[in-house]
């Protein structure tokens, strides 16, 4: 955590998880506050565990979620008349502790001076210079702008695998990414630590490791769009102008969407690969796991890395194939796809392994409740008339995928299509009615699946379509809507499906020497020994290995 004691009466901290709550507890703090909205990143527990956690210890918990750059009026009233209520001392919190100490900061406006503020903020290693004017009128909202020749937002897959490509072209840009991320993860891996291969460790670093050279890193979150006058509002009321944007801020992981989940993930039995912390306890249920029934769920499409939610059950059977265990546990696999996967070619070999585990399969069916202590379950399930009937099971263990949306600030924005999605042309990435931005990643509306493979390939189009567009290269690219997903099918073995827009087949490989419809050794060292290092040594350096984009003609 990155703790900072504003005075006697408050300290405002990063994201904090429910484990730390019992050190809050110990260094005496009475009442802790959250500004930081559910759903915000995939590393972050919910509302509902840190105010478990902090009940249980016997400390007051309020939740004033305020919108990342858009704090009000009313957010300050509220906080203000919160703090006076509180009992002393308060532990405030969001998701890098600037929310905390804006709201803070505009509460004491009017009482303290300006100068001392913004040392306070210093002091406790915040940069307050954007709230300048703004602390100065109390509670108006004024600011100051920068510019940039090209503003990336989000440092994640897309984001850094961009600027690189950029930079690798141009070495000479004018380029900012805007993240508030102090953490890079490399998602994919998390299938691989909820199956027990690798550590949650192996699958991160820090922001500032692998932010390109030569990048000016913003690290704020943006707040809203003003794409007619080429203009990003960021937290703290700050602008940020630009020639062209980027935009590929990922996806937002709606945990709230399943009723009871927040309450129970990480507990009771119930995991999901789908966050950081979570996916050692998948491993934990599994290896322990000696009879029972276990359960994968798969939400709603779209979603990021569609096979993901399979590829946990693959690994699950493999290994209680392995430990004997297999005919005493009943697995269950219940999306809400009227197919096991989308492209029809890789279903047959995924059907043997299917079989192999005895997973029964239970097409339509969509989680909609979830009660852990019970060991219960709710589905909805679609019928052939139209009708929905609700289905209870109970369940030993639990794999949860939740349903998936773009970010808040995306949805809230002029630059989304009537789903909520960055709305770009899917050849070009480039968006449909503000030519000067990109997209790419998962926020975008383009056909394609939601991969870490996805972004490869779009970085170097974006890269030279923005190029092309500021005079800077004589051609254009296009991308062909190519994904893959790695199905780990058993421990040693994958099925590597690739393919592009229409389902059309795009092997990397010819198929003497790897096979993408059927289950290879192969395949799977590519996965687990080549891809990571792949991943941090060349796609997020600009190396665009297997990543060459077509022309447009």
């Amino acid at each position: 955590m990155k703790v900072a004691k504003i005075n006697e009466e408050i300290t405002v901290s990063d994201q904090i998880i429910a484990s730390d709550v019992t050190e809050i507890a110990k260094q005496g703090f009475k009442t802790i506050f959250c500004h930081r909205p559910d759903g915000e990143g995939p590393d972050q527990p919910n509302f509902e565990e840190i105010d478990s956690a902090a009940k249980k210890l016997g400390i007051e918990v309020k939740y004033l979620p305020v919108t990342m750059g858009k704090i009000s009026d009313d957010d300050i009233d509220q906080f203000s008349s919160s703090f006076e209520k509180a009992a002393k001392p308060i532990f405030s919190y969001c998701r890098s502790g600037m929310r905390a100490i804006t709201l803070w900061s505009l509460k004491e406006a009017e009482n303290t001076s300006l100068p001392d503020l913004l040392n306070i903020g210093k002091k406790a290693g915040y940069d307050m210079s954007g709230l300048t004017l703004r602390l100065a009128a109390g509670k108006q909202s004024p600011s100051n702008t920068k510019q940039h020749q090209i503003v990336i937002i989000g440092g994640g897959s897309a984001g850094i695998s961009v600027a690189s490509s950029l930079l690798a072209r141009d070495s000479g840009l004018d380029i900012a990414i805007i993240d508030p991320a102090d953490t890079h993860y490399y998602q994919p891996g998390w299938t691989m630590v909820g199956g027990g291969i690798f550590t949650a460790e192996q699958t991160v670093k820090t922001m500032a490791s692998i932010m390109p050279k030569g990048v000016t890193w913003i690290k704020a979150a943006v707040a809203a769009f003003e794409p007619e006058q080429n203009m990003v509002t960021l937290e703290g009321c700050r602008l940020v102008k630009y020639e062209k944007l980027i935009v590929c801020p990922g996806i937002k992981l709606n945990w709230h969407g399943i009723e009871g989940l927040v309450e129970t993930l990480g507990q009771n039995g119930v995991t999901s690969n789908y966050r950081y912390d979570l996916a050692p306890y998948t491993w934990e249920l599994v290896s322990t796991m000696r009879k029972g029934k276990a359960i994968f769920t798969q939400p709603p499409m779209p979603i990021k890395c569609a096979g993901a939610p399979q590829k946990a059950m693959y690994l699950s059977g493999d290994h209680w194939f392995r430990s004997g265990d297999l005919n005493n546990i009943d697995i269950e696999f219940y999306t809400s796809t009227p197919g096991l996967f989308g492209v029809k070619e890789y279903v047959p070999p995924l059907m043997k392994y299917v079989e192999k585990y005895g997973a029964d399969l239970n097409f339509n069916h969509t989680l909609t409740k979830i009660d852990g202590k019970q060991k219960l379950a709710w589905f909805s399930k679609k019928l052939e008339d139209g009708t929905v009937e609700v289905i209870e099971t109970n369940f030993d263990m639990i794999h949860v995928v939740p349903p998936q949306q773009a970010p808040d600030f995306i949805r809230a924005s002029r630059i989304v299509d009537d789903a909520g999605w960055v709305d770009v042309s899917q050849d070009t990435l480039q968006h449909k009615r503000y030519p000067d931005i990109y997209g790419l990643g998962d926020v975008i509306n383009a056909p394609n699946a939601k991969t870490a493979a996805a972004a490869r390939k779009q970085a170097p189009v974006v890269a030279i379509n923005i190029l092309y567009d500021l005079n800077k290269s004589s051609k254009r690219a296009i991308y062909n809507g190519y994904g893959s997903c790695p199905l780990t099918v058993e421990r040693g073995k994958v099925i590597l499906a690739e393919f592009g827009y229409g389902g059309k087949l795009l092997p990397s490989f010819p198929k003497w020497l790897l096979n993408g419809q059927e289950p290879t050794k192969l395949a799977w060292i590519l996965k687990e020994s080549i891809l990571p290092p792949m991943y941090w040594k060349a796609m997020l350096k600009g190396r665009e290995w297997l990543a060459s984009p077509e022309d447009k003609v």
